[in-house]
């Protein structure tokens, strides 16, 4: 009980920090873009190590399916990049884009289960 008394308290430091030091929303910020460049290189790394031990199953797919899987990959990717950006009728266009993109990978996925 006491190790979570304390993590707490830490917290709450940190927290009172960002809020009263000049410029600690700033620095937050900072921090908050750090982890998530951080995130999205560890995303890109373990793309990149499916891709190289799924290559001959992409390629199996054909020119055109590979391509659709391609192209939803990238939309799903320009759409997540530019989530807390949108609103409105953007935000609903951009979740049918993703949607959509859903939707083709799955479809593909599932053609090529097939026999």
């Amino acid at each position: 009980m006491a190790k979570n008394a304390r993590n707490i308290g830490i917290i709450l430091l940190v927290a009172l920090g960002v809020d009263l030091i000049p410029g600690g929303g700033e620095a937050a910020n900072t921090a908050q873009q750090a982890v998530y460049l951080v995130f999205l290189a560890v995303l890109c790394w373990f793309a990149s190590i499916m891709y190289r031990q799924h290559r001959a199953s992409l390629y199996s797919l054909g020119d055109k399916r590979r391509g659709i899987v391609y192209v939803s990959v990238g939309a799903l990717v320009l759409v997540l990049s530019a989530l807390y950006r949108v609103s409105g009728p953007s935000a609903v266009l951009a979740i049918v884009v993703a949607g959509i993109a859903l939707y083709a990978i799955v479809a593909i996925y599932m053609a090529a289960r097939q026999y």
